[in-house]
């Protein structure tokens, strides 16, 4: 009899009392903000696109996402569901208290976790992914920030709503709803001086608009450049014939890549001039 009392203790303390029986106790829900005091209004994602906006980034384990405007928690959740660490912030108190419950109910509460938060004032520096389901103005408002406090090569996806004249680097369509993705370009355009293996060096100036890049490589324009995060690819005409450099850019330095095929050039580096 007594090693049943402390069970029953405890199971009667996650009950209360009322309407003349006992019911299993349910927590004060927090207080919700009103819509109309919300600059983004609470809409979800429907799960086909919230899948295939983590298909789009190739969400995974070791990733890390963050979700701007979580609403009920679904992106994260599914995000952790696929391996991923992820933070969901949004304004209503509410909202962050039903997605704290669904990650419990889903027993992903140490890799899905949710904070009431302004997504203005969140960090994203640490960010693998950010996930958004805002509105054009908001998203206009928060690219200043995706373009210059993410890492390159972070890569954000937005249900519904573009980012104006950054042009998306994939676009998905899911039962008349769109999905957006982009990768954060790093900053290529400047100066460079590229050396080959072989010794010879080159005047290099590289012009940027997001992911667009053109530019010239002593002074003859380069030929089919393509930039996806630090990733980075032209052709250029050398004295040898028509050359196409894959190459990682770094803060000072455009360095070969070691991923390049193996018919690219090998061993060259460009070094930053301004």
């Amino acid at each position: 009899m007594r090693q049943l009392l402390l069970p029953a203790l405890l199971a009667l303390s996650a009950c209360t009392f009322g309407g003349g029986g006992i019911a299993p106790f349910a927590p004060a829900p927090a207080a919700r903000i009103a819509e109309a005091d919300l600059e983004v209004p609470y809409v979800p994602t429907p799960r086909p696109v919230v899948e295939a906006m983590l298909d789009m980034a190739g969400v995974g384990p070791g990733d890390y996402l963050i979700d701007l405007g979580s609403g009920d928690g679904r992106i994260a959740i599914m995000a952790a569901q696929r391996g991923a660490r992820a933070l969901g912030v949004d304004l209503d108190p509410a909202r962050v208290s039903e997605a704290t419950l669904a990650a419990q109910v889903a027993q992903l509460q140490g890799q899905a976790m949710f904070r009431r938060q302004d997504l203005f004032a969140t960090p994203l520096r640490d960010a693998d992914v950010i996930s958004l389901y805002l509105l054009p103005s908001v998203n206009l408002r928060l690219r200043p920030r995706l373009l210059t406090e993410t890492r390159p090569g972070t890569r954000i996806v937005s249900h519904a709503f573009h980012m104006g004249d950054w042009r998306p680097d994939g676009h998905r369509e899911v039962n008349a709803a769109h999905a957006y993705l982009w990768i954060v370009p790093a900053v290529a355009a400047g100066r460079w001086t590229l050396e080959t293996a072989r010794g010879t060096s080159h005047s290099l100036i590289l012009e940027q608009r997001f992911q667009e890049v053109s530019g010239t490589l002593d002074g003859r324009p380069i030929r089919e450049p393509v930039l996806r995060g630090r990733s980075l690819r032209f052709t250029a005409d050398l004295p040898e014939g028509a050359v196409t450099f894959h190459g990682r850019v770094e803060d000072a330095a455009i360095v070969a890549d070691p991923a390049a095929p193996a018919e690219a050039p090998a061993g060259w580096r460009a070094r930053r001039q301004g």
